[in-house]
């Protein structure tokens, strides 16, 4: 089995619109929700989101990408061109195109341009609909740009997990890359659905809260939370084998050392309350090692939805046991981006690897209320300097998808 190591990292998140910057917010405690721009909102009672502000496409991408492409497939060709700046594997000759993989997904897909065209229809008739409709929506199509930008010949895979799939996308990325069928991967996750529609949608199966507060809205943990905020954005991690990034001189930035993959097989959209299938992944990523000897910093999912909290804390406790689970170090960035989707696993992943890196763990923001059901250390409001030597990120799915994965410093 090869060991497997990350090479690079890329984000565009509601807080920063590439590493260095969403660092610098998560450490700070910025928050990232606002009033949504995208849209009219008021007849509605759902008022906030975390949009990505200011973002310049053409500042990366040419006018013939940009129209031929959605902007969950142009969020996740931005974060791609930091992660693959970082790792080097732009330069010549630095993979074999044939042994370079993409694992990447959305959860969603081209959200905005399928209700685009929709409208073209209803209003203009069918001949109006544009000839890339398809082109442009379909979910996989962010990891065909992707493998097509960077030359990939090998697996080139588009998983969609609901909530989970950047999560899934690096821990799969991690196997095939452990298995020795590729040299590496470019992996992660990105979602760009705030539009009338699926704001509609997700708020009419309860999930969203009616906050128009943003420090009042997305409350991971806290007794006061009802519903998530929708967010947007896209990370990618570039994934190699140890043996290739060390043959080529690569700056390693830590090591990929477990993944767990389960489903609660209970119910479409909530969470099994037993944690069983949960704690297995949790316990799968973890692996054999000794908690006493970790000091463990988990990214909890932390939707600041009912059931997901509560539910989250239960698997901690059956994973750990009620003391162990008291000693690890949790928050939920969600409380700064939103929920980012199909995106939330890779960016989430991000910051797990940054608290690694760094010794310094992303606070809990606006935590000013725990929920007694939830009293595990969820570091609220303020970054805190910690030596971490595991960092686990975990996210849930609808459908009952569940992952979580593994990183650890690189000892050599």
């Amino acid at each position: 089995m090869n060991r497997v190591v990350v090479t690079g990292m890329g984000a565009l998140t509601p807080i920063g619109h590439d590493v260095t910057a969403y660092r610098d917010a998560l450490m700070e405690g910025v928050c990232g929700i606002a009033p949504i721009t995208r849209f009219d909102t008021a007849d509605s009672k759902y008022t906030l989101a975390a949009e990505v502000k200011d973002f310049d496409p053409s500042a990366r991408l040419d006018k013939a990408v940009l129209r031929k492409t959605d902007r969950f497939t142009q969020y996740a060709l931005w974060a791609a061109e930091e992660a693959m700046a970082q790792s080097g594997l732009t330069a010549e000759g630095a993979v074999d195109p044939d042994r370079f993989g993409v694992y990447f997904g959305s959860g969603i897909g081209g959200f905005e341009t399928f209700c685009e065209e929709d409208k073209k229809l209803l209003e203009q008739g069918a001949r109006k609909v544009s000839p890339q409709f398809i082109s442009k929506m379909i979910s996989n199509i962010a990891a065909g740009n992707l493998a097509i930008r960077y030359g990939a010949h090998g697996p080139c895979v588009a998983i969609t997990t609901a909530c989970a799939t950047g999560t899934t996308a690096i821990g799969e990325a991690y196997r095939t890359l452990a298995g020795g069928y590729a040299d590496a991967i470019l992996c992660g996750g990105s979602e760009a659905s705030i539009t009338p529609l699926a704001v509609a949608g997700f708020a009419n199966c309860m999930a969203l809260t009616q906050s128009d507060d943003p420090n009042a809205a997305s409350l991971p943990f806290d007794a006061r939370r009802g519903g998530f905020v929708m967010g947007e954005g896209a990370g990618v991690l570039v994934l190699e084998r140890a043996e290739h990034a060390i043959a080529r001189g690569a700056t390693i930035l830590c090591e990929v050392v477990g993944y767990g993959s389960t489903c609660d097989a209970h119910h479409v959209t909530a969470p099994d309350p037993s944690a069983r299938c949960s704690a297995r992944a949790i316990k799968e990523a973890f692996g054999d090692r000794d908690l006493a000897r970790e000091t463990v910093y988990f990214n909890a999912h932390g939707t600041g939805t009912p059931m997901n909290d509560t539910t989250e804390t239960t698997a901690l406790k059956a994973t750990f046991g009620e003391d162990g689970a008291k000693q690890i170090i949790v928050s939920s960035t969600k409380s700064m981006t939103g929920h980012m989707l199909g995106a939330a696993g890779a960016v989430e992943a991000i910051a797990a690897i940054l608290a690694l890196r760094e010794g310094l763990v992303p606070p809990t923001i606006n935590l000013r209320e725990p929920d007694p059901a939830c009293d595990l250390d969820y570091t609220p409001n303020t970054a805190r300097q910690a030596n971490v030597t595991l960092a686990l990120s975990n996210s849930l799915g609808f459908g009952g998808h569940n992952a979580c994965v593994a990183f650890a410093r690189w000892e050599g």
